[in-house]
């Protein structure tokens, strides 16, 4: 499985973001205001509760990064407060939930061209990883959620080499299911996840081990998952 230590080339990483971006925005363009406020694939979210969700982890990973570069504590976000944020800007306009998903992935990247370090330390899900997976953090969260905005991108449809690095990304983020799951993907790559005794192996392509992961996709979708199911990641 890829490495995600200091090894991630964030610049390779920051493209694949950046066209997957823009495919996002190229898909979203079209969706019509009724269409923005019907439901999303994720249980009793909108299309426009996703969009508001993307916009806003833009805004997170901006103070996030902003803290780290000029040493400040690393910022933690309220539940109620993004509970609020999420409520008030599903209420908006196609054209608003447009200019807010285009704003903030600018604001986003414009922030990301001056790191000259991105070995810093920063806590990402409990542990200690270098800055340079916040792009990788980023290429995921959009890709996920388009599939969840079900407005063109299919699972099959991601792009071979962000679905490697999606699947990395999946496979150090999920909780183990109490027993051990082998992973082997048609592109080479392998991994494991629990340290149970009774081991499965999954096999399947690189994008749909990722959906499978990430909870996007049954374990009809891969071969030899017999009924495991992961939780959503988010």
């Amino acid at each position: 499985m890829r490495q995600l230590g200091g090894s991630i080339p964030v610049e390779h990483i920051r493209r694949l973001k950046l066209e997957a971006n823009q495919r996002l925005l190229g898909d979203t363009i079209a969706i019509s205001d009724a269409d923005w406020q019907g439901p999303s694939l994720l249980p009793g979210w909108t299309r426009a509760h996703v969009a508001t969700h993307i916009a806003r982890n833009a805004d997170l990973l901006i103070r996030f990064t902003t803290a780290i570069l000029h040493g400040e504590p690393e910022p933690h976000n309220d539940p109620v407060d993004d509970f609020r944020a999420l409520e008030a800007g599903a209420d908006r306009t196609g054209v608003d939930l447009q200019i807010d998903l285009d704003s903030t992935a600018g604001g986003l990247a414009s922030l990301w061209d001056t790191v000259t370090d991105w070995h810093r330390p920063v806590h990402v899900d409990g542990r200690i990883q270098p800055l340079a997976v916040l792009p990788l953090a980023r290429l995921h969260e959009v890709c996920l959620h388009h599939l969840d905005l079900d407005c063109g991108l299919g699972v099959d449809q991601v792009d071979p080499e962000t679905a490697s690095w999606l699947l990395a990304w999946a496979h150090a983020h999920v909780s183990e299911q109490g027993r051990s799951v082998q992973l082997e993907s048609d592109s080479g790559q392998t991994g494991t996840i629990g340290a149970g005794l009774a081991t499965v192996t999954v096999r399947g392509t690189d994008a749909r081990l990722w959906a499978w992961l990430a909870g996007r996709g049954g374990p009809e979708t891969v071969e030899g998952a017999q009924g495991i199911r992961f939780p959503l990641l988010s």
